[in-house]
């Protein structure tokens, strides 16, 4: 059959495997999309009736694609399968038999802000403080409950979900839940995550509708099964009982979504739940060149859990993987700038043959700002400008209001925000008066009583106090001490904390980004002003971004590493190669989270073609204050014959940086990185081997901690404390480690053993 002639052997054996359980291992780059059609083109040509073949997948993106490959290889027939992906399918399950569980057939599908309106509703009607149960802490709670197929009447019988929630002081979510479901049920309304709970129900309690399904999809298919959660799994199990002709495929080394429910152990297990299982492993990369390949592959053999495979490329062996080191995160988007700029123009390239990739959202501003400055066209895939978030905006708007209090846009933006009373109708009364009087809203707003109502004249009065207070501040404060205090005071920063979801922790991060770009600015020697206003020029010429006008422009993407899964690009720069960064710092409490951390560098690794650059930065902001970066373990885990080390940047000379020697003469032995000894570093820059904590280590009291004690770090080793600054809870210890030298720790997250105490 010609259209088995472009396959290799393990693709071919795959495709033809069309009777019994079967899971395809495939690696990065191994052409999976193509196996996938091919087979199920396979199943149709052999006279599976198209009715009866379901094919699951996780973007509608995918799903176009399968369909318009496998339209042009069987024709008109493919039109029948069911392919799309886990929602859209069950969605048009249920809309047949949804009157089995007391709903309309043509139900609304509620998406995020519509659960969100109903949740905020519940939290008036409950006076509930709406600071403690967030909407989207309460949006992310329930999913994850749904998401499990826990109910909302298991959720209030389970004693250890409810000890959890009054722990946190948050007794009530169990009703907020009910009310949710009841409401959502009178509206006659599913949220997405209903789409596979109201599945799962439908088929748990109604044997006949299951058997019915049963029959009619006697093939399955499922893409990226190691993205499953239990909701998903369950379906899948439930409906291939019977025939048991189920074809999962799927990368383990590519499982990266443990924090929105995927499980890694259903593909791991999958075996265990069909003994007669056929595995197929796709190792060929058809992607990328021989040492991407190896360093990825060197990386990911770490992983203990795993399905054991070995992916290798026949490509070029292409140029070494080049590692970067930066002395600040601006910095490292300097030379990422530059170095894409001499790629372009030496090697001919265009510029959206470049990625630029990161863990964080807010690590987007340098990379933004030396893009920018080079005048080198780029676009945020998958997400905003660093500038055109809505946190972002809502604190540069408080700044603009601050400088001009006649910004009308700025002013309705944050008038209410945080909360604080001042709704619609009386921002809507306040613009209207304005107009009435032909004067600005501000004017209103400090004369309250001479043109609003009582209650709401209070409310007013008190934000325009506020705001009037931020003018004077900004007289005698420098732009980082001025913007904050308006972060503090307004309330913003703190609405933004007590969010805990993981959309609210990157908000957070985020303004605590824009804070660090604040206080590197204050600290420039290049520049005579540094207020707050004169940032604000700076920015207002930044933001002025007309990247997203064209979508088929030729720019430069820059995107997280969850973003950038399925996609490749021929050169790729994968930027914040830091310990606490990449892996994450909440990713260090257990070895299965570590492990999907490495999961996601393989992922970042593997999306390169031709040129992978890694880069780290010695040190960077962290909330106002600049602090000692150290490289990631996963550099350390990279065989060395791969790497090239290009340490060439000269290091900025300032107040918490000393180097003597000007020019890098660091190198790398024994696969470390390591420090030239003529150079005197205040806050550590190398990469060393793990010290390995003595038996019973385990962090002290801290508070306790005094000038001339011994003491033992998890990572630095021994050392003696030279020097303690700064008041709680900042206090800062200078200490003077054996093995790496002197290093400055912020001690409220230092994890010290004190050994004479």
């Amino acid at each position: 059959m010609d259209y088995l002639e472009g396959l290799n052997t393990e693709q071919q054996a795959a495709v033809q495997q069309i009777q019994g359980p079967v899971m395809i291992i495939a690696g990065a780059g191994s052409g999976k999309t193509r196996v996938i059609t091919y087979r199920v083109a396979h199943l149709v040509r052999h006279g599976v009736d198209p009715f009866n073949i379901l094919v699951l997948t996780f973007t509608n993106k995918a799903a176009r694609e399968m369909r318009e490959r496998i339209l042009h290889l069987v024709g008109l027939e493919a039109k029948n399968i069911w392919m799309g992906t886990f929602h859209s399918v069950f969605a048009k399950l249920l809309r047949v038999e949804a009157d089995k569980i007391g709903y309309p057939n043509n139900f609304t599908i509620y998406d995020t802000d519509d659960s969100k309106s109903v949740f905020r509703a519940i939290l008036k009607e409950m006076n509930l403080d709406d600071k403690l149960y967030s909407v989207n802490f309460v949006l992310n709670r329930i999913s994850a409950a749904k998401n499990n197929l826990v109910s909302w009447q298991e959720y209030q019988q389970n004693d250890q979900i409810q000890a959890d929630d009054i722990a946190t002081n948050r007794g009530q979510l169990g009703k907020i839940y009910e009310t949710y479901v009841n409401r959502c049920f009178r509206a006659g309304a599913m949220d997405f995550d209903d789409l596979l709970f109201k599945t799962n129900e439908l088929l748990k309690t109604y044997p006949e509708v299951l058997n019915k399904y049963q029959h009619k999809f006697k093939y399955l298919m499922v893409d990226e099964y190691q993205d499953t959660n239990f909701s998903q799994y369950l379906i899948v199990k439930k409906l291939a009982a019977v025939n048991e002709n189920i074809c999962v495929v799927g990368d383990d080394a590519q499982s990266i979504y443990a924090f929105r429910g995927a499980n890694i152990q259903n593909i791991l297990n999958f075996e265990k739940d069909y003994p007669d299982l056929k595995v197929f492993k796709l190792e060929q990369n058809y992607r990328s060149t021989k040492n991407i390949v190896n360093v990825a592959n060197s990386v990911i053999a770490n992983n203990k859990e795993q399905l054991k495979k070995h992916v290798f490329s026949e490509k070029e062996t292409g140029d070494k993987i080049k590692v970067m080191r930066a002395f600040s995160d601006n910095e490292e988007g300097k030379l990422v700038a530059e170095a894409i700029m001499y790629e372009r123009t030496t090697k001919g390239l265009k510029w959206n043959d470049f990625a630029i990739l990161y863990r964080t959202n807010a690590q987007s501003r340098s990379m933004e700002e030396a893009l920018r400055k080079l005048g080198t066209p780029y676009k945020i895939y998958g997400g905003l400008s660093f500038y055109q978030r809505k946190e972002i905006k809502d604190l540069i708007a408080y700044f603009r209001l601050t400088f001009n209090p006649n910004d009308e846009e700025a002013l309705k933006r944050v008038i209410n925000y945080p909360r604080r009373g001042i709704g619609d109708t009386s921002v809507d009364k306040i613009i209207v008066t304005a107009d009435q009087h032909q004067i600005t809203a501000w004017e209103v707003i400090t004369n309250p009583s001479k043109y609003l109502d009582g209650r709401i004249s209070a409310a007013v009065g008190a934000f325009a106090t506020m705001i009037q207070s931020f003018q004077v501040l900004t007289k005698t404060q420098s732009a980082y001490e001025a913007a904050l205090y308006i972060a503090q005071h307004s309330g913003l920063l703190k609405d933004l904390y007590e969010d805990k979801s993981v959309e609210g922790l990157n908000r957070y991060e985020n303004i605590q980004e824009l804070l660090n770009g604040i206080k590197e600015f204050s600290e420039r020697e290049d520049i005579e002003e540094k207020g707050l206003d004169v940032f604000m020029q700076d920015i207002a010429l930044l933001t002025n971004d007309d990247n997203d006008k064209d979508p088929n422009a030729d720019t430069v993407s820059l995107m997280t590493i969850h973003s950038s899964k399925g996609l490749e690009f021929p050169q790729v720069y994968v930027v914040g190669l830091e310990e606490n960064l990449f892996p994450s710092q909440m990713a260090l409490n257990s070895r299965s989270d570590l492990e999907e951390e490495r999961r996601l560098f393989y992922v970042a690794i593997t999306r390169a073609e031709s040129k992978l650059t890694l880069s780290y930065a010695t040190s960077r902001f962290k909330f106002g204050t600049l602090i000692s970066c150290e490289p990631s373990r996963f550099l350390d885990e990279i065989d060395a014959q791969y790497l090239e080390l290009d340490f060439t940047a000269k290091p900025v000379i300032s107040g918490s940086l000393n180097y003597d020697d000007e020019r890098s003469a660091w190198s790398r032995t024994d696969n470390t990185f390591s420090k030239p000894k003529t150079a005197t570093i205040k806050t550590t820059s190398i990469l060393a081997k793990a010290h390995v904590p003595s038996a019973g280590f385990a962090p002290s009291d801290t508070s306790k901690l005094q000038v001339g004690m011994e003491v033992e770090h998890e990572r630095f080793g021994f050392g003696k404390v030279i020097s303690l600054e700064g008041n709680k809870p900042d206090v800062k210890a200078t200490i003077f480690f054996k093995e790496i030298g002197q290093k400055q720790l912020l001690l409220k997250f230092a994890k010290l053993c004190i050994l004479n105490q």
